[in-house]
């Protein structure tokens, strides 16, 4: 990456009041901690921070330039530094995306886009795994998937990648069909549609809405990868006059799978695409895992290649942590550690699947709020807690706003209240301490916000 000043003020529409000898520009930050020498550092204003409160300590680390809002100059009187530009805009989260766009076409590489209220990340990784087979792919690191991570990602472009593949997130309407602006896919995925983030957009209509702007982006030239298992999405193909790669777990689809078994470590079925057929070993667990690599499977033989090589890019793509990973504790017991995130959607799958893997052991389930629900909030903690009982839970350890509504699902459906804790994080190790016995299973899950690790990592350490 090498800038100069009059391509950022092309890319971005800013206008320069310092700084127009400036030597080039080699990348783009929005954290002053890590801000190499000779990046561009662009304030963006977060839930938590003002990044124009650090355009000195960017500097300090050797900042080229800063892109900043006309807000900050009409109330400050910036100290202007030799050599250094600096880049005016009206709102400074557009221009990192228009940044980044403007580095998009720059680059050969081709870009696949990831959606869906869950196993977006996992899909990618898999995704990435399998491309990498016969391309040069980029893919964005960890989760991301926002107006932020977006783009920061696409920084990361160079003229060798042959793909790039990204993850999109959404709060609210916009946010994908503005992150599918920026990124300008070939290839769209969604992976399921649910019940997330319904505070942003009312009801789970309105994430079908919000994911069918990745459609909207592709256009008639793009490909679109979609779950046909998923009822919302059919209707949004329906709508699509692009091409439809479609995959689920029926012969219906074009790409498809037939579960075959599952074990503490791994996840096996056989991969079907039209007449030709393989086993798959995932080192993951979890019957979501198979709807991952079904998605990332169909990307792979959209773009050319042999079911073999499917095969080899999903088996050897490592697990993320916090994922349904599995952990023997001291003592004999086994923990299900699938903190990373929660949803109503992702509840469900992984109690489904935590019931099959613990078979006839006792069950206790650690459960932390799903967050980013708004009305729907107290209706889904409630069925939560049925859905636990239903699961055959010996006990619950609820913690969050919402642990006593998860509480009255479970005491409705017919859970003895003594076998019910509500607490933080450090009173549910402490109440846990006493109860594990060896082949108990205890599965720990929450929102990210939630950080339901505080359980995972107490747990271990008692």
């Amino acid at each position: 990456m090498n800038w100069s000043v009059s391509d950022v003020l092309e890319a971005t529409g800013g206008r320069l009041v310092f700084g127009g000898d400036a030597p080039p520009i080699t990348g783009v930050s929005t954290d002053s901690r890590t801000t190499q020498d000779g990046e561009l550092f662009v304030a963006i204003c977060g839930e938590n921070y003002d990044g124009h409160k650090f355009v000195q300590a960017a500097f300090e680390k050797r900042a080229m330039g800063v892109v900043v809002s006309e807000e900050y100059m009409a109330l400050e009187s910036p100290d202007f530094t030799v050599d250094r530009c600096w880049v005016v805009v009206q709102d400074t989260l557009k221009a990192l995306g228009d940044l980044a766009a403007f580095r998009r076409r720059q680059c050969k590489a081709s870009v696949v886009a990831i959606t869906g209220t869950n196993g977006k990340t996992t899909t990618k990784e898999m995704t990435a795994a399998v491309l990498g087979q016969s391309f040069l792919v980029l893919k964005s690191p960890g989760n991301f998937n926002n107006l932020i991570g977006l783009p920061l990602s696409l920084f990361g472009l160079n003229e060798d990648h042959d793909w790039a593949v990204l993850e999109l997130a959404m709060n609210r309407p916009g946010e994908i069909g503005r992150l599918a602006r920026i990124c300008k896919p070939q290839v769209g995925v969604i992976t399921n549609i649910g019940a997330g983030h319904l505070e942003g957009v009312k009801d789970i209509d309105g994430v079908m809405k919000a994911k069918g702007e990745l459609l909207e982006a592709l256009g008639e030239d793009g490909t679109a990868v979609l779950n046909i298992d998923d009822e919302r999405i059919c209707r949004l193909a329906e709508q699509f006059a692009g091409r439809v790669v479609s995959f689920g777990i029926h012969s219906a689809a074009e790409v498809w799978a037939t579960p075959v078994s599952q074990t503490r470590s791994s996840l096996s079925f056989d991969l079907y695409w039209y007449d030709e057929s393989v086993r798959v070993h995932l080192g993951m667990l979890g019957s979501g895992g198979i709807y991952n690599a079904l998605a990332a499977a169909a990307v792979g033989v959209r773009l050319g290649l042999s079911i073999e090589e499917v095969k080899k890019g999903l088996e050897a793509m490592v697990p993320l942590p916090g994922r349904m990973e599995f952990l023997t504790l001291s003592g004999g017991v086994h923990l299900i550690n699938d903190t990373y995130n929660a949803n109503p959607g992702s509840m469900a799958l992984a109690i489904d699947s935590f019931g099959s893997l613990k078979g006839q052991g006792r069950g206790l389930f650690v459960l932390g709020d799903m967050l980013e629900l708004g009305e729907h909030a107290k209706s889904a903690h409630r069925k939560l807690g049925v859905q636990v009982v239903r699961a055959g839970a010996a006990r619950l350890y609820a913690t969050g706003e919402y642990a006593g509504t998860v509480a009255e699902g479970a005491t409705g459906a017919g859970m003895d209240p003594g076998k019910i804790f509500i607490g933080t994080h450090e009173e549910i190790v402490e109440a846990l301490k006493g109860r594990l016995s060896p082949g108990d299973w205890v599965l720990v899950k929450g929102s990210r916000r939630m950080a339901m690790e505080k359980v995972v990592e107490g747990l271990r350490v008692k």
